[in-house]
């Protein structure tokens, strides 16, 4: 382990958290912590809150939790490691030497380095030369400067079969060495390796520091098998982990608060001459999660520029499926799709700056490209077909992984999936009520014995649907937790800190649980983090004495060492956490139950129906879990 945890404490203890964060936000004492507005949102009532004790912040318009390494790295873009070096220097703390045979791998990483930089110059010095002529023609005719190609450092790979590699052995590298760096290749029944790239124009990739780790080819001739070609994956290499230019992108993407992945090399170099250093490209392959990460941590919502062919709009449905299961609230991605033939390079040069911030501008939402993508797949002018729609699109907001966000995508696909049945329906309805056409048959009147109309909700699902009745919130367990969590807090406000706006959003249905958390949440408003005692005088003169002792009387005996105001201060602040997501969890839950009860009224389909059964699920657990919780607590 490169930092091993006694270390990091022993950063964190030497700085405060306040003194970090207090470089960049302006902090005000607030009872036990500081508070500020947020660096991650634009607010006019703070929200962002630090704690020296604990050593963390919280930000609850953004969400965003962690330490002071976190806080450097959220702020400032910088790597974990990079963000501890600082600290540790600025902590006065020498970082530990690793071990030996982490010294020898670490070792070796560097002599790797040190050889594809050798690289990196062998094939600038090759442009320049007399063999990089017709390269040094091909970039002039994209428009790339002999600055821009210094300042991305391109080079140029010879035709020759043994050219890099005669040069390396030169400097003393070994073979092998050149092997396991991917600038060698080898093939069946070839026992000399030669060189991989070969009359190529080279871009290399440079990790976050700036350092060369791998190249990415561009063949110079029409009839290449391949017409780009990235390094293989190498110990300093994993292609899906890495984001081109996001060395060189990240402060601007700090600055404007925005990112932008682009489809290639040049893209991206010509969207840097075009005012848009934050842009990025991908190494060769679709998004990946790990790249995705790395979007993430730069903006909220990276922007994906992809040409307009149907290759880009397949590309920009692929990282969909990417970034869906893994949106939170406040992530996500939107996408921007450029005119039908041409990429950055082109749209540049043909409407100049101001066509590429339109096409940005014009970036869509992740849902309306989910929309677009299964809507516009084939046609829906039959019932079955839009069942059909219906289906994938539920199943692909299910594979949402927050529940939140996935409540939310869920509410704006039923939206637009009603607008496209009524919309439908209304046609229908002007169709059957117009005057018949010449020819048009008319409807049969029905006859004597003629069985009676099918219901819309088959006999199957009609008892299940009277059976998914939910448990009033006001009753039972959800009014036992709404009870602990306010009577918690008002015997331990100092926690409001923390759960302050996670209170407020809470959907309370006991009218004392309500008034009393109003009182809370204005107490705190006033003057920060409230005392116990001003509390209780406080409860007293709003006449909610009653309402204290009604509230108290529902608290689960289980759950009564939580009003001790001895209580141990780290179980107290996990189980008031827990039980507030629980209490949110199971709200979201209620409210998507009675949607898919609604929609099983209307369209009895098996999509609707399994639906239902998995909300009807979901409850279930929670309630099993709470269930057991409590005979726990009773023992």
């Amino acid at each position: 382990m490169r930092y091993p945890p006694h270390i990091l404490e022993e950063i964190r203890a030497r700085l405060p958290a306040s003194d970090i964060v207090g470089r960049r936000v302006r902090l005000k004492k607030a009872g036990r912590e500081w508070r500020g507005l947020s660096p991650f949102n634009a607010e006019k009532t703070p929200s962002f809150y630090v704690n020296d004790q604990k050593q963390f912040y919280h930000c609850f318009s953004s969400g965003k939790h962690g330490d002071i390494f976190k806080f450097l790295m959220e702020t400032e873009g910088l790597s974990f490691p990079e963000a501890v070096e600082r600290l540790a220097s600025e902590a006065g703390v020498t970082l530990p030497k690793v071990s030996a045979e982490s010294e020898r791998a670490e070792e070796r990483r560097k002599g790797g380095l040190e050889v594809m930089e050798l690289a990196a110059a062998f094939f600038e010095e090759q442009l320049r030369g007399p063999a990089g002529s017709e390269a040094r023609a091909y970039l002039d005719r994209r428009g790339l400067s002999e600055a821009t190609r210094k300042r991305f450092r391109l080079g140029y790979a010879k035709s020759e079969r043994y050219g890099l590699r005669d040069f390396l052995a030169g400097k003393g590298v070994d073979r092998d060495l050149m092997l396991e760096l991917g600038l060698l290749a080898t093939a069946e029944g070839v026992n000399v390796p030669y060189d991989k790239f070969r009359d190529r124009v080279m871009f290399p990739i440079l990790d976050i520091r700036g350092r060369v780790v791998a190249f990415g080819g561009r063949a110079m001739r029409a009839d290449a098998k391949a017409k780009y070609m990235n390094s293989p994956e190498t110990p300093l290499f994993h292609k899906g982990r890495m984001l081109y230019n996001l060395h060189a992108a990240r402060k601007a993407a700090h600055e404007k608060s925005r990112i932008v992945a682009v489809e290639g090399y040049v893209d991206v170099i010509a969207m840097t001459l075009a005012g848009y250093p934050e842009t990025v490209a991908p190494l060769g392959t679709a998004l990946t999660e790990e790249q995705l990460a790395l979007l993430w941590r730069h903006a909220d919502e990276p922007i994906l520029c992809f040409d307009g062919d149907g290759a880009g709009q397949r590309a920009a449905f692929k990282a969909l499926d990417v970034a869906l299961p893994s949106l939170e609230p406040g992530k996500s991605l939107r996408v921007a799709l450029l005119p039908e033939g041409q990429d950055p390079d082109d749209l540049m040069r043909s409407g100049g700056a101001s066509a590429i911030e339109a096409v940005l501008a014009g970036a869509r939402p992740l849902v309306d490209m989910l929309w677009a993508r299964e809507a516009e797949a084939g046609p829906l002018d039959t019932p079955e077909r839009r069942a059909g729609l219906a289906r994938t699109l539920r199943e692909a907001v299910a594979g949402i992984r927050d529940e939140t966000v996935r409540r939310f995508y869920r509410d704006d696909i039923e939206e637009r999936l009603r607008g496209l049945s009524g919309g439908r329906a209304e046609r229908a309805t002007a169709r059957s009520t117009a005057p018949a056409q010449r020819g048009a048959p008319f409807p049969r009147r029905p006859r004597p014995g003629d069985p009676p109309p099918s219901p819309r909700i088959t006999t199957g699902f009609s008892p299940l649907l009277k059976a998914a009745a939910p448990v009033p919130v006001q009753g039972g367990r959800a009014a036992k937790r709404e009870a602990m969590i306010v009577m918690s807090l008002l015997a331990h406000p100092e926690l409001l800190g923390i759960e302050e706006e996670a209170l407020a959003a809470l959907e309370l249905v006991n009218p004392d649980a309500s008034a009393l958390r109003t009182l809370l949440l204005d107490r705190a408003a006033e003057a920060g983090t409230p005392e116990p005692e001003l509390l209780q005088s406080r409860l007293r003169r709003a006449g909610l004495d009653e309402a204290h002792a009604r509230l108290a009387a529902l608290v689960n005996p289980g759950d009564r060492w939580m009003l001790d105001p001895n209580a141990d201060p780290q179980r107290l602040e996990h189980t008031l956490h827990q039980a507030v997501i629980l209490h949110r969890q199971s709200g979201a839950l209620h409210s998507e139950l009675h949607q898919a009860e609604r929609a099983l009224a209307e369209d009895g389909s098996e999509a609707n129906f399994a639906w239902l059964c998995d909300v009807q699920q979901q409850l279930a657990v929670i309630a099993a879990a709470e269930a057991e919780a409590e005979v726990s607590q009773e023992e």
